[in-house]
């Protein structure tokens, strides 16, 4: 699919095409044509951030799904991309009241931000004053208020928007790749990658977990700092992929779940296996 989504669109490019244009752009020799440029300003770095927000997507649903022990988890389960969504939405709303000027990386920051904002919520919000931790369950159930809260806010920025900015509310919050270039690339590959890598070192401890928290305990598992790091790592890479792309669902939920009819539930094979699938698909 990665390779369709490189030769075919609105112009179509031969393999021969595509070479050519790299060779050109890598090497500095000869000026690119209009359908060169074409290629390499629009359609290679929007092909590349899909393949890495579906890696992304993939992993952190492996992780979630690990972390609630639950198979229909998904990465934003816990208010990353509502917030995301909501801090989105703030932006088109009130941008020009709140007078937050990043240039170019507004939208991203602000979004990224309100992704980081909701999890923390979560997290906080779960704790027990006696025990001074979060239990799997009260995660869980703290992580669907505070979506539902977030969601309503963003029904609310909706309501009180104006026409383009209710329109670019809708066209956000159903995900889309129209303003892809190397820079979204490359701070969504770096993320990426320092999400991905601490990850896999994670699959040990997280297979330690699905037995249940006490035993994981038993068995020398510090829960609580696997569920700091996992969180953290999920909202590394799902706030930083939401703010760039908007909100995409199911692909976290869907890839682990095939996973784990082919191989079964080892999560040192499902989490780089969910990154690669996608990748391939």
């Amino acid at each position: 699919m990665g390779v369709c989504a490189l030769r075919y669109g609105a112009l179509d490019f031969s393999l021969h095409d595509i070479a050519e244009a790299c060779w050109r752009e890598i090497t500095g020799r000869g000026d690119l044509t209009l359908d060169q440029r074409v290629f390499i300003e629009l359609r290679l770095p929007r092909a590349i951030l899909c393949l890495l927000v579906g890696a992304t997507l993939g992993a952190g649903g492996s992780l979630m799904q690990a972390l609630f022990r639950n198979p229909i988890v998904e990465p934003g389960l816990i208010g990353t991309s509502s917030g995301a969504a909501f801090g989105a939405a703030l932006f088109y709303v009130f941008g020009s009241f709140l007078k937050i000027d990043f240039g170019g990386w507004t939208l991203p920051v602000m979004a990224c931000g309100g992704g980081v904002l909701s999890t923390y919520l979560v997290f906080a919000l779960s704790r027990t004053k006696h025990e001074g931790r979060s239990s799997i369950l009260r995660l869980l159930l703290t992580g669907l208020a505070i979506n539902a809260l977030f969601l309503s806010g963003i029904g609310f920025l909706s309501y009180v928007a104006r026409d383009p900015a209710a329109r670019s509310i809708i066209y956000w919050n159903l995900g889309m790749m129209s303003g892809a270039d190397w820079k979204s690339v490359f701070v969504v590959g770096v993320a990426t990658t320092f999400g991905l890598l601490p990850a896999t070192f994670l699959a040990k401890h997280l297979n330690a977990l699905m037995i249940g928290e006490d035993e994981a305990v038993a068995l020398g598992v510090n829960v609580r700092r696997l569920k700091w790091l996992v969180l953290g790592l999920n909202v590394l890479m799902v706030a930083v992929a939401t703010a760039f792309t908007g909100i995409i669902s199911f692909v976290g939920l869907i890839v682990p779940h095939i996973l784990r009819i082919v191989r079964g539930p080892d999560n040192r094979f499902l989490i780089p296996a969910s990154a690669l699938l996608v990748e391939r698909s």
